[in-house]
């Protein structure tokens, strides 16, 4: 048997250059190349592999966390067909990565890591940077990872990447078992050689199939769905994931039946679609909230059904509702005791469509859709136009930002008060004009997740929206987006503090206690004194951004046009009220309350909670 003699790091690296990913006859690399901060744990190891084989492109980031983000978008905005691998070093570079690893995990999107780890033969123990145990020799800081990952190996000898690498490839591609893939790398380990077989870095082709339904249970659902007089779909991430959005139009323009959008689904239709109701659950519209109470029958497409797009279980709430899941993930599948269609989304939209041939909802049901989407398109307009004084609201810096976009171009968010905001106002256009990540809702994600966005298509404008508090907590890779040449559009508005915990902590009588940014009120000892004078166009500036600062919302829109002119990342600063918010839509959040308190505030919230409480369900 032929063989190449490589260390395990040279091995990684040449095995990882020739997988491929195909779907659909479209075939491409799965590995785009390699992000890296290099440290004693891995630049004699993998750093080593890439600088001699430069085929395979190394990207230098600026902060662990960040670069899994940029991975994970990429995957994202690539329907999980292309991503990332990301090395560092032992110990606090590893660890930064965690974080990273939990959203890939949580969103169900492949990233490979790559962590240096301490040496396997210990003799040299305890290396710089080793997390001791008293009880095993047998673990590392790395360990942190086994639970968020979906596949945890640590390489203790050479020949075993021979195995753990198509076992890594195996769930990295695969569209049910998909997350974080963490391979420990001993940093001793990384440098042995050893006679690899030949065949290990041959080209292989990994297929994603569109697995079909089960016959009987697609002919259950489709008889469900001929009985039923309220049905409602709920569209998640898989039905992007499947590039199912024209085949969801088809099935809904037959059927009549209307959609609403989780935030990993939102562009599964188009904003004006007439079956499109657009976000359900806490962050919803009130005609989607008001559908999905009466329905009587729900077709999730791809959701795992998160407590905010079940409204911590209290959105659904006929009688009688029955389920109806597509999911190629037999375990989201099966929720809320639901027909299980353990299916490709695209596939099974075209079967049931087949099989419902005829059949389709009611008059009063279509003439109830179409004023839900009339009242909505509205409410959207009064938001965008509120005209607030002196400072303009958040929602009229949305409608601001989403006139000034194209078609095709994408806004990222994540965590803070936008996403709510951004899943009720913002009108996707294409299926891939809207990239949130809220399936573990990470501050700083925005930034380093809209340049994994912008390297999976440069053709498109990317507009980043950030609130000032993801922002302070990684703008760093502001400076990796100029090193590569790719352009952001980041919009940083800021409010002085956490707007959206800062409701939340009124709404449950705690009066946006340590939310906001300011000083420290010297005779109550209360973060309650004047607001902080952070500059942050200065900060952007100096991190190499064009920067521009406004205060209304016409200069908004000015600064928006000069930004399409300019060939590097942009950062505007818009200055918001945080007072006014967007309204919640027929929808309640389960956020326990104190249940004994000296704050009348809070005990008034613990009334009311114990009411609303009440109907939340379990679907048996």
């Amino acid at each position: 048997m032929s063989t190449r003699r490589l260390t395990t790091a040279q091995a990684i690296i040449a095995f990882l250059k020739q997988q491929q990913v195909e779907r659909d006859g479209q075939r491409q690399p799965f590995f785009a190349g390699c992000w890296g901060i290099f440290g004693h744990g891995n630049v004699a190891g993998i750093g080593q592999a890439l600088h001699q084989d430069p085929e395979f492109r190394f990207y230098f980031t600026r902060n662990e966390q960040a670069m899994v983000h940029t991975a994970a978008a990429f995957a994202k905005m690539s329907n999980r067909l292309r991503t990332f691998a990301c090395t560092t070093s032992i110990g606090p570079g590893a660890t930064n990565m965690v974080t990273g690893a939990a959203v890939a995990t949580v969103n169900r999107l492949p990233v490979l890591l790559l962590p240096g780890d301490i040496f396997a033969r210990r003799n040299v123990a305890p290396v710089l940077q080793q997390l001791e145990s008293p009880q095993t020799q047998d673990i590392s800081a790395n360990d942190v990872f086994r639970p968020v990952s979906r596949y945890w190996d640590r390489i203790e000898r050479p020949e075993q990447i021979i195995t753990a690498l198509p076992e890594a490839m195996r769930v990295l591609t695969s569209p049910a078992d998909t997350g974080a893939v963490t391979l420990a790398l001993p940093q001793d380990v990384q440098a042995e050689a050893f006679d690899f077989p030949a065949r290990l870095f041959e080209p292989r082709v990994w297929y994603v199939p569109r697995p079909r339904a089960d016959r009987a249970l697609l002919s259950r659902a489709i008889e469900l769905i001929r009985a039923s007089r309220q049905p409602m779909i709920v569209a998640g991430g898989g039905v992007l994931y499947s590039e199912a959005s024209e085949a969801l139009a088809r099935f809904v323009e037959r059927t009549g039946i209307a959609v609403g959008e989780t935030q990993a689904g939102k562009g599964s239709l188009g904003w004006d679609h007439p079956q499109n109701l657009g976000a359900i659950g806490v962050t919803g519209t009130p005609g989607a909230n008001l559908l999905a109470r009466q329905a009587d029958l729900v077709i999730g497409i791809g959701t795992r059904y998160s407590d905010f797009t079940t409204a911590s279980k209290t959105a659904f709430q006929h009688p009688e509702v029955r389920f109806i899941n597509v999911n190629v993930a037999e375990f989201d599948a099966f929720k809320h005791s639901a027909l299980p269609l353990t299916a490709d989304a695209r596939v099974t939209l075209e079967e049931l469509s087949a099989g419902l041939e005829g059949w389709r909802v009611s008059d009063d049901y279509a003439a109830t859709v179409a004023r839900y989407r009339a009242e909505w398109t509205q409410e959207v307009e009064r938001l965008f136009s509120l005209g607030h004084q002196p400072l303009p609201a958040q929602s009229e810096v949305i409608g601001a930002v989403n006139e000034a976009s194209g078609p095709r171009d994408v806004v990222v968010a994540a965590a803070g008060s936008l996403p709510g905001d951004l899943h009720k106002l913002w009108r996707t256009r294409d299926p891939k004009g809207y990239h949130l990540e809220y399936g573990y809702s990470t501050m700083g994600y925005e930034i380093a997740g809209g340049l994994g966005v912008k390297m999976a298509d440069p053709s498109r404008e990317v507009y980043v929206m950030v609130g000032d508090g993801s922002y302070l907590l990684m703008p760093s890779e502001i400076v990796t987006s100029i090193q590569e040449g790719y352009k952001l559009n980041v919009i940083l508005i800021d409010n002085h503090g956490f707007a959206s915990i800062g409701g939340l902590s009124r709404s449950v009588g705690s009066q946006g206690f340590g939310t906001q940014y300011r000083y420290r009120d010297q005779r109550t000892g209360l973060l309650t004194g004047e607001p902080l004078p952070v500059d942050f166009a200065a900060n952007a500036q100096s991190l190499g951004a064009h920067v521009a600062q406004v205060r209304s919302i016409g200069a908004l829109k000015e600064a928006l046009r000069e930004a399409r002119k300019v060939d590097r990342t942009v950062v505007i600063v818009v200055e918001t009220d945080p007072s006014v918010g967007v309204p919640s839509y027929e929808s309640w959040w389960d956020v326990p309350i104190a249940e004994v308190s000296e704050v009348p505030t809070v005990q008034a919230a613990r009334r009311e909670y114990e009411q609303r409480v009440k109907s939340e369900r379990y679907y048996l």
